[in-house]
Parts: structure tokens; C-alpha cells; sequence
């Protein structure tokens, strides 16, 4: 079981703010993931239909699209942060 985090506009499109999930055991890295979360429905595939603008944190270390997941208790998606 993994638990999956929604942050900022990510959650607003999902309607959640967390879930715990079994991950298909075909998802190897955050990029499968977002894939595999665009065929849970509209919402998910509307808040990830810009998956190379989301970014994630796999047990609270930022991850690239291509990062394993192997062993992952927790993964963050957020949209990118910026500041002033």
C-alpha cells in the first residue's frame, strides 16, 4: 500500500488531498504512476493532462518523472512553485 499525496491545484482537480492506493505492479516510476492515475477518471486525467508541469516527492525527497518507486510508502504530486 502506497500513499498518494495532492497539493495545491492537483488536489482541487482530484477532489482529494490523499489516498491510499496498491500500485499496478507495472508502475516502475513516477512517470508510470501519473500514468496509470489519468485512467482513474476525468478528474485524474484532468490534473495530470500537463504531467511534465507536475512535479513529485517520493518519501519526501524530490523525484524526476523517470525516479523509481520501488519501496515507496509515500508519493507527492504539486504543480511547480514559484516565488518572488
Amino acid at each position: 500500500m502506497t500513499r498518494l499525496l495532492y497539493f495545491a491545484w492537483v488536489k482541487e482537480k482530484t477532489g482529494i488531498a490523499s489516498e491510499d492506493v496498491d500500485l499496478p505492479e507495472s508502475a516502475g516510476t513516477v512517470a508510470d504512476v501519473i500514468a496509470w492515475l489519468k485512467t482513474r477518471g476525468p478528474e485524474f486525467e484532468n490534473a495530470f493532462a500537463q504531467s511534465e508541469t507536475i512535479r513529485a516527492a517520493v518519501d519526501q525527497t524530490h523525484a524526476r518523472a523517470d525516479a523509481s518507486i520501488a519501496g515507496a510508502r509515500e508519493i507527492a504530486f504539486f504543480p511547480p512553485v514559484t516565488g518572488g
